[in-house]
């Protein structure tokens, strides 16, 4: 008798699973906008508005993930970055970024991910703003919080050999510590990290502690998507950017190394 590949007939049950299951731990915004406190006015407005005009492009953004970006062209100034992600469609996902998961968090960015095969149709100047997705979930960094271990690692699975283009509007915080207070500054396009010892342990040990989250159990757990992992393109992008000594991620490959 054929053996019938049991994930298809999960993908309902994790689909809902992923549209309930979007908390986690609350983690707080990094800083407090400068600014006066709302009048009863802009609280009455914001009653009006609630009750009679509609949420339904961010009620949408119902996949929750969080990872870290270091900034491309200033590799030092790395940060937490809470997704709040609609997928579009099998090869499309877009997200709005925060610095925290709870109500004040202050939106900080954008993300768009898209698939290989969409990567692949993207002219060569392109590909310059699209960092690679591998390193960030073999690694163990990207995670989904609150989510059973099945759905997030069908989750994981289905992001491998993707990539997505970062751009943060605010420097709501730098490493660990707060940042500016308002968006300040042009956009900044972020990266991955794609080699052991680049992203600062610290940031990494915050997030862990904050979110009761253990980011050496993720990457163990995902041993197995490994033998999944295509070359990319970017993972060598920042080589040699970072103090710290920086080894490969099993898995994590530069294209252009793959192809020598």
């Amino acid at each position: 008798m054929r053996s019938i590949d049991p994930r298809p007939l999960l993908l309902p049950s994790l689909l809902l699973t992923l549209a309930a299951c979007t908390g986690g731990a609350p983690v707080p915004p990094s800083v407090a906008p400068d600014g006066r406190p709302e009048s009863t006015r802009t609280d009455l407005l914001e009653a009006g508005a609630t009750a009679l005009q509609t949420d339904a492009p961010v009620d949408a953004m119902d996949i929750y993930l969080v990872g870290f970006h270091p900034m491309k062209d200033d590799p030092g100034h790395q940060m937490e970055a809470h997704h709040f992600c609609r997928q579009v469609n099998e090869d499309f996902a877009q997200c709005a970024l925060f610095d925290g998961n709870t109500a004040d968090a202050n939106l900080n960015g954008l993300e768009y991910i898209i698939s290989e095969r969409l990567f692949e149709q993207l002219p060569q100047e392109e590909r310059q703003y699209w960092h690679p997705h591998n390193g960030e979930i073999l690694s163990g960094q990207l995670v989904a919080p609150n989510l059973p271990e099945v759905a997030e690692h069908e989750l994981m699975e289905a992001k491998m050999n993707s990539y997505g283009k970062t751009w943060h509007t605010w420097r709501s915080e730098h490493g660990t510590g707060p940042g500016d207070q308002i968006p300040l500054g042009p956009p900044m396009l972020a990266w991955s990290f794609n080699r052991d010892g680049e992203a600062r342990p610290e940031l990494i040990e915050a997030r862990d502690q904050d979110m009761g989250i253990s980011t050496s159990e993720r990457r163990a757990a995902r041993q197995d998507l490994v033998p999944l992992a295509q070359p990319q393109e970017g993972v060598d992008a920042l080589q040699g950017a970072f103090p710290r000594p920086t080894t490969a991620i099993p898995g994590v490959v530069d294209k252009n190394d793959a192809a020598r």
